[in-house]
């Protein structure tokens, strides 16, 4: 098993190739253990697919720290490969809140994890700038010398507030503060995309599986993109999958859709070979 570390290293070094690397986002320890095995290199945390899992909504301030953490923790121990996570806000308002909880997050083998700049308030949704910078920089303070990424995300686009100038301003300033990688989920298209890129100084990283447009990795990394993540969008696929085998069951009948399904031999060897000992 590789040390913290030394994920951390292979992290970093991910960021600086010429074409974008997948990160993609496992919910829980047996997705994460899934796509382990199918040789990705990092991976991160989804909130929206973990929420979904437990029957809650994500970025409505509806998961607590500890929930994320605990659900990190598992995937963290799950595989062999550098883990980013999903820390939402920074689960407070408060700069310290922030820097408390990327200290936490390292603490359990964490080398990487995102703040962003949404409140979890449909009524104000976007943190005021300056508080939002502040954030930011408490997060960077306790990350320096720490095997730990920050990502820095504006969610302007996510809670309709489509400004370009204001997003790429809040990911200059939160660069300035310290974060390592910029984030602004939700982008129109490959001429935003491209124009954050050029416009910041440090790693960009872009979703896909959202509404909208679809680009290659290809096309992503021509327009300067470092890391492709994916969100809760896998998570959303395997509903898919299940709603349509559900369907078929009430509806044909039939059970047809098992066919598509892993074996559960494979699924049952990439899975923890451990034996719980409380037994009588």
């Amino acid at each position: 098993m590789m040390d913290q570390e030394a994920k951390f290293d292979i992290f970093k070094s991910l960021h600086n190739r010429t074409e974008a690397f997948i990160m993609p986002n496992p919910w829980n320890a047996g997705s994460a253990r899934l796509l382990a095995s199918m040789g990705f290199e990092a991976m991160a945390t989804t909130s929206a697919g973990y929420a979904f899992s437990i029957g809650k909504r994500d970025s409505f301030a509806g998961l607590s720290r500890d929930e994320l953490i605990a659900n990190a923790t598992e995937v963290v121990r799950a595989c062999d490969i550098p883990v980013s996570a999903d820390l939402e806000d920074g689960f407070g308002d408060q700069p310290e809140i922030c820097a408390e909880t990327v200290c936490i997050a390292s603490e359990i083998g964490l080398v990487g994890g995102s703040i962003e700049d949404a409140t979890g308030n449909p009524d104000e949704p976007i943190f005021e700038f300056d508080l939002a910078v502040a954030r930011i920089r408490a997060a960077a303070e306790a990350a320096s010398g720490l095997p730990f990424l920050l990502t820095a995300r504006a969610e302007n686009y996510l809670w309709g507030r489509p400004n370009l100038k204001d997003t790429i301003s809040r990911l200059q300033a939160f660069s300035e503060a310290g974060a390592d990688v910029l984030y602004a989920p939700g982008l129109p298209d490959i001429e935003a995309i491209r124009t954050v890129c050029s416009e910041v100084d440090k790693p960009v990283n872009v979703v896909m599986g959202l509404k909208g447009q679809s680009y290659t990795v290809e096309e992503l990394s021509e327009a300067g993109v470092s890391r492709i993540s994916v969100g809760g969008s896998f998570a959303r696929a395997a509903y898919g999958a299940l709603k349509r085998a559900a369907e078929e069951v009430r509806d044909k009948g039939t059970f047809t859709y098992a066919s598509a399904a892993i074996p559960d031999a494979v699924l049952a060897g990439l899975m923890s070979q451990e034996q719980y000992s409380g037994r009588k």
